[in-house]
């Protein structure tokens, strides 16, 4: 029996008819990033540094605890690494995790980024790489870009 069985998956993955399985997508995936605050100069206020944000979607079913979960760039700096706290996403919602100050609600988080009398970006405006961990430190999802001709990336 198990020769026939063996036999019958080799005579399949000849014919091309039996396909490997396919590596699953992410249920929680960054969506956008907006490396480049709108206005000119950027000056530094919390305002400017609240213009740049990364965008996370849970494109699941079922709601996804984020707590503990990390969101960093392409620096290996520890103060470029944002850790949730006690957050869950909802099924199809979105967050957006801006890099300046404010108050958390349930589609904003803010990773409060600031310093010696200015707030500070995190997200380079030429090229930079976003990166989401789940809890246990497992990269999750990964969005990059190469431009400064846009403000913008659509992951």
């Amino acid at each position: 029996m198990r020769v026939r069985v063996l036999l019958t998956v080799a005579l399949l993955t000849a014919a091309g008819l039996a396909q490997p399985a396919q590596a699953k997508a992410p249920a929680v995936r960054i969506t956008k990033i907006f490396y480049d605050s709108p206005g000119s100069p950027d000056n530094g206020a919390n305002g400017s540094v609240n213009g740049e944000y990364i965008q996370i979607k849970n494109v699941s079913k079922k709601a996804v605890s984020l707590t503990g979960w990390t969101v960093r760039d392409e620096t290996k700096r520890s103060d470029h690494v944002y850790t949730f706290t006690a957050f869950t996403l909802k099924p199809g919602k979105t967050v957006t995790l801006r890099s300046g100050k404010g108050k958390n609600t349930a589609t904003t988080r803010y990773w409060q980024r600031s310093g010696q009398g200015t707030f500070t970006y995190i997200w380079n405006q030429t090229s930079d790489t976003g990166y989401l961990h789940n809890a246990s430190g497992k990269l999750v999802d990964s969005c990059s870009y190469d431009s400064s001709r846009d403000d913008y990336v659509i992951c």
